[in-house]
């Protein structure tokens, strides 16, 4: 469907995957249903968690887990600013106000213990921890600095099903990680997502706001294990339906396998741009720390025109992207924030092809474009 030689990312479904899909469209049965229940039990066994819950989306889940984190008005949320919007988003969705941290460094992208402390305040309520690329990031040391300050740790695990902290999957350490199955994700369904807890209570808590407070889902009542419903809280409509359910529970049957295909491949790209000049990639996992590598990036040096280097490689056919625009460089959160690392990072980092079944020969012409254009590419007049 696109003219790139080698997409950012790129989705492949198997006819094993389609055929269940096609199973759920012809069974008559098309909202939250037996397949939901499948998809959940089999995530929660797949984490580790004691509950997994289905959303529609993301950000929808990161939304519940805030909700059932008791965020408010007046309550803070320390959160990074290299993230997606969502992650602020669903903070502000309960009336609670994201205050933005900085990132451990331009090689570390992602949330900074030591900023985040600096930032605890006595209105901080939670920290977000956020797996950038699907690296665990300072995830065990924010859970330490949560519990030192009596603070709720929530992790936004989006780039990150199947990351790992020693035994521990991303997404499992504090109160609550939401997940995503957007369609460039490491479980990619188009929309969808999950939440998972080992609180009894933050479960029962999302489980009844997922579906407008209701006392009863729809399949609980054809199936007989309920006769009526009554609303007790203000809910939502975040619900996942029967053929995203499906799909997502067929593409988590191979996550491992494509998590090791994006391993293997990231390793390469680490391999043959070590010592370059003019790109360094981001630090990988390493310890007890285990990527589910969504994303890889890398730093150019200081003075080369980013744009530049964009334009190169995509008229060579090879797509690139920046992640993230920083949140609070946008109307919506500007103020008077210090965020210098996060800023130097936003600004130099660029985001290569990754997918796993990129060929052999994909990687080689991303690689080979790379050293062309950044061995020929000028720095900008003003550096």
């Amino acid at each position: 469907m696109s003219e790139w030689q080698v997409p950012l990312a790129d989705v492949r479904l198997a006819d094993a995957e389609i055929e269940p899909v096609v199973d759920t469209l012809r069974s008559g049965w098309l909202t939250m249903g037996p397949r939901t229940e499948e998809l959940e039990l089999a995530f929660a066994d797949y984490t580790g968690s004691r509950h997994a819950i289905a959303v529609s989306n993301g950000t929808a889940a990161l939304h519940l887990i805030c909700l059932a984190a008791g965020l408010g008005p007046g309550d803070e949320v320390i959160v990074p600013s290299l993230t997606f919007v969502a992650t602020a988003n669903a903070v502000s969705y309960t009336g609670a106000t994201p205050v933005f941290c900085d990132v451990a460094s331009t090689l570390e992208p992602w949330l900074s213990v030591e900023s985040a402390e600096a930032a605890i305040g006595e209105r901080t309520k939670a920290i977000m921890a956020m797996a950038y690329g699907g690296h665990p990031g300072q995830a065990a040391e924010l859970l330490s600095l949560s519990r030192e300050h009596g603070l709720t740790l929530l992790e936004d695990a989006a780039h990150a099903p199947g990351a790992k902290v020693g035994r521990r999957h991303v997404g499992t350490l504090g109160l609550a990680g939401a997940f995503s199955f957007f369609s460039n994700k490491n479980v990619p369904v188009g929309e969808g997502g999950m939440v998972v807890t080992d609180d009894d209570e933050a479960a029962e808590q999302i489980r009844l706001l997922r579906s407008h407070g209701m006392t009863s889902a729809t399949w609980e009542r054809h199936g007989g294990r309920a006769s009526s419903y009554d609303v007790i809280a203000e809910g939502f409509n975040y619900r996942i339906d029967e053929p995203r359910a499906a799909l997502a529970l067929a593409r988590l049957a191979r996550l491992d396998v494509d998590n090791a295909a994006r391993h293997e491949l990231v390793a390469g790209y680490r391999r043959d741009l070590v010592g370059h000049p003019a790109l360094t990639p981001t630090s990988p996992a390493s310890g007890e720390a285990h990527s589910a590598d969504h994303l890889f990036t890398g730093v150019l040096a200081e003075g080369i025109d980013r744009d530049r280097v964009r334009n190169a490689l995509a008229e060579r056919g090879i797509q690139t992207s920046v992640h993230y625009p920083p949140v609070h460089r946008f109307s919506m959160y500007e103020g008077d924030w210090e965020l210098p690392v996060t800023e130097s990072y936003a600004e130099r980092s660029i985001t290569l092809p990754l997918f796993p079944h990129m060929s052999d020969q994909q990687r080689a012409h991303v690689i080979e474009s790379v050293r062309s254009v950044l061995g020929g590419q000028p720095v900008n007049d003003d550096d």
